[in-house]
């Protein structure tokens, strides 16, 4: 079978930032060193950067996670031309396929059941998307946007005036040209690609499964640190209209921070969130599948896959008495009619539905942990 050929432009772009990343970044700081100036400048431009690109191009245009006011819009746009990632539009056609043909080889523009090389960087050095590269069909409502079509109708033009200019203005202002343009200009260049990369490989493969094993993304904690929320990839997979990745309030997730942020002073608006019962019934599912899988392996697998199929449609019953009544509560506290139901009761009510779940999660847990 022939291959397809290569793209010399990514491929030389992406072999020499990286060997000047790995070679004259660590010989500088040895030789000559770092000032508080350029290290700080490459956090803050890496940041902008990540941002842009998981705020932006992934949880604003490619999902429409939320609506976000034009400012806001054009600091994505540049942001994403300074990451040096491809255009909105086309970065947001080829995530939309991802999510829809997930680890379909053929139809998958980077899809992990080919390998961590190709699914990192090695399905952008050949030419494998061919007549297909420049189909928007897909994006036409990111066409209509003007802003989007802005950028990518000047995308080159942004990327060399950010990827050039940036860094030879803080060298400028520093008197540190060359140290300037080795940390903001290469490292943060390459830093802000892998991470980005990371994502569509190492979370496809490394992690863990809470809420699906239809496909290959995973749950990671490390991930997330590294590229701002997005480690949180299993849920993201089965939720994709989510704003957020990390949906408890202890996962680090700094984009869904931004995006939440920037609702209080109107640059954001609209966010979507999954409702809460969908998210523990799909953890909840999965917890049944795995402890299905090991109970059938024991001598009692009959009685045991009785036992497992009956708590769980308790707890599914428990979920929906609890979450219904607390949509009940929550509709009349917003409509300020609580005084005119019987309130005391109806608090009884609750907590008692409340109790009852947790009581019931208790067991399931300790249920499905014998089978671990």
């Amino acid at each position: 079978m022939k291959k397809a050929p290569i793209i010399w432009t990514t491929t030389l772009l992406f072999s020499i930032s990286f060997l000047v990343a790995a070679i004259a970044v660590p010989w500088y700081a040895v030789a000559v060193g770092f000032g508080w100036f350029e290290i700080i400048a490459t956090i803050l431009a890496l940041g902008y950067c990540g941002m842009s690109i998981t705020a932006g191009y992934h949880r604003l245009w490619a999902h429409k996670t939320y609506d976000a006011h034009p400012f806001l819009q054009w600091a994505f746009a540049i942001g994403g031309a300074f990451a040096l990632q491809n255009s909105a539009l086309h970065w947001s056609s080829d995530h939309r396929d991802h999510h829809r043909h997930v680890d379909d080889n053929e139809k998958d523009p980077y899809s992990a059941r080919r390998g961590f090389w190709y699914s990192h960087i090695g399905w952008m050095l050949r030419d494998y998307q061919g007549t297909t590269y420049n189909d928007y069909t897909n994006v036409r409502d990111l066409q209509k946007n003007r802003i989007v079509a802005w950028q990518h109708k000047h995308y080159l033009a942004l990327t060399i005036a950010t990827n050039v200019g940036i860094p030879l203005l803080l060298g400028w202002l520093s008197g540190n040209m060359l140290g300037m343009i080795l940390s903001v200009g290469v490292l943060r260049l390459v830093l802000s690609h892998h991470f980005t990369f990371f994502i569509n490989s190492l979370a496809h493969i490394w992690g863990k499964q809470p809420y699906t094993d239809k496909n290959s993304a995973r749950d990671n904690g490390v991930l997330a640190f590294l590229t701002y929320g997005e480690g949180y990839h299993n849920y993201h997979h089965i939720f994709e209209y989510d704003y957020r990745n990390g949906i408890k309030w202890w996962q680090f997730d700094p984009t869904k921070w931004l995006i939440k942020s920037a609702s209080y002073i109107g640059l954001t608006r609209n966010l979507r969130i999954v409702p809460e019962e969908r998210v523990a019934m799909a953890k909840a599912k999965m917890q049944l599948l795995r402890a299905q899988q090991k109970a059938q392996l024991l001598p009692n697998a009959e009685q045991l896959l009785q036992l497992l199929e009956r708590e769980y449609e308790l707890l599914l019953a428990r979920m929906q008495d609890y979450y219904q009544l607390k949509k009940q509560f929550v509709l009349q506290k917003k409509q300020a009619l609580i005084e005119q139901y019987q309130t005391a009761d109806f608090k009884q009510r609750y907590r008692e539905f409340k109790y009852h779940l947790q009581q019931q999660h208790q067991h399931w847990q300790r249920l499905t942990a014998a089978f671990h």
